[in-house]
């Protein structure tokens, strides 16, 4: 009978250590600071409740370190994100590229939420092929249009620099024929679409000098963004006070100072002001820790009755009355 009392007591104590550890390492990672070889900093998160509310699900990784920008057009391969000059640059899997050459696939027009505060930078150019002249504007525009949009009519430009000089491949369009033109709207993009067999967004990438020849096209569409900046996220970032994560109540979206061990409203050291349950911060991953808490304790409980049902085993001993898989 001891040995049986001993051997489920260690069994069960074994169970709860592996539920608290996976819990410690959960808690640990809340808040992921990289998704893959792309930094992840305020005010993006990939974990519900860390960075802004305001990019709350706008970004996503996946298990295998893949980061994809959400928006209602559909999710797109990020390929970079700068926060010294505040942008994104994805790319489209049904854009034209290069490879296609005078093949044209069937596309669809990239779209931002309107109410984010996400938007489409004005460094990109957009290349339309093959579009039907009955129903669209194609014609020259001055040169100085490139640099002034906005002076110049919305007709799209055919003796557009980049037409005649795409990037990677200057002559992958010889029999098409290509124009530019930023469309203001989704709405215009859509129906540019409807009389064009494909398009490109390229946009112009700093190559870090200082010079009129100081960027250079590639193909990807740039996505502004702004860095909301408050005097709460400033001090719960300074690391005299702590160094903790900017993040939010996921069911509130107020203001929290993520600090490892606890959440607080102001920032890390602040011993002065009670620490916020975790019960609404992080809600899947902690949701998930306690579902797997219980159900861990509850298999443990399961266990120690069924051995009690069952004749005594030795410690260590498998047999198909007592194994647990």
């Amino acid at each position: 009978m001891g040995s049986y009392s001993f051997c489920s007591i260690a069994i069960l104590h074994t169970i709860l250590f592996l539920i608290s550890f996976t819990a410690l390492a959960a808690e640990a990672s809340l808040c992921r600071t990289s998704c893959g070889t792309i930094p992840i900093h305020y005010p993006f998160g990939v974990d519900d409740g860390c960075g802004s509310p305001y990019y709350r699900h706008i970004l996503a990784c996946s298990n295998s370190g893949n980061l994809e920008l959400r928006t209602p057009s559909g999710r797109y391969p990020v390929r970079s994100i700068s926060y010294s000059d505040p942008h994104i640059v994805v790319t489209d899997p049904f854009m034209w590229n290069c490879q296609d050459g005078n093949d044209f696939r069937a596309t669809r027009p990239f779209s931002l939420d309107t109410s984010t505060h996400l938007t489409l930078s004005s460094q990109n150019d957009y290349l339309f092929v093959n579009c039907s002249e009955d129903n669209v504007i194609v014609e020259p525009k001055p040169i100085f249009c490139e640099r002034f949009p906005d002076r110049c009519d919305s007709s799209c430009d055919s003796s557009s620099y980049l037409c005649r000089h795409l990037p990677e491949c200057a002559s992958a369009l010889s029999t098409s024929s290509c124009c530019s033109y930023f469309p203001k709207a989704t709405e215009s993009m859509r129906l540019m679409l409807k009389y064009c067999s494909s398009y490109t967004s390229v946009y112009w990438k700093s190559n870090g000098e200082n010079s009129p020849y100081g960027q250079v096209p590639e193909y990807g569409i740039r996505v502004d963004f702004d860095i909301p900046v408050t005097t709460h996220c400033l001090q719960c970032q300074d690391m005299t006070k702590g160094g903790g994560t900017c993040g939010f109540d996921t069911q509130t979206q107020s203001f929290l100072c993520l600090c490892g061990d606890r959440n607080l409203t102001t920032y890390c050291k602040d011993h002065e002001v009670p620490k916020h349950g975790r019960s609404g911060v992080i809600a899947g991953t902690v949701t998930a820790v306690s579902a797997a808490t219980a159900i861990g304790i509850g298999a443990g409980i399961w266990y120690v009755k069924k051995l009690r049902n069952t004749k005594p085993v030795t410690c260590g001993v498998q047999s198909n009355e007592n194994r647990l898989f």
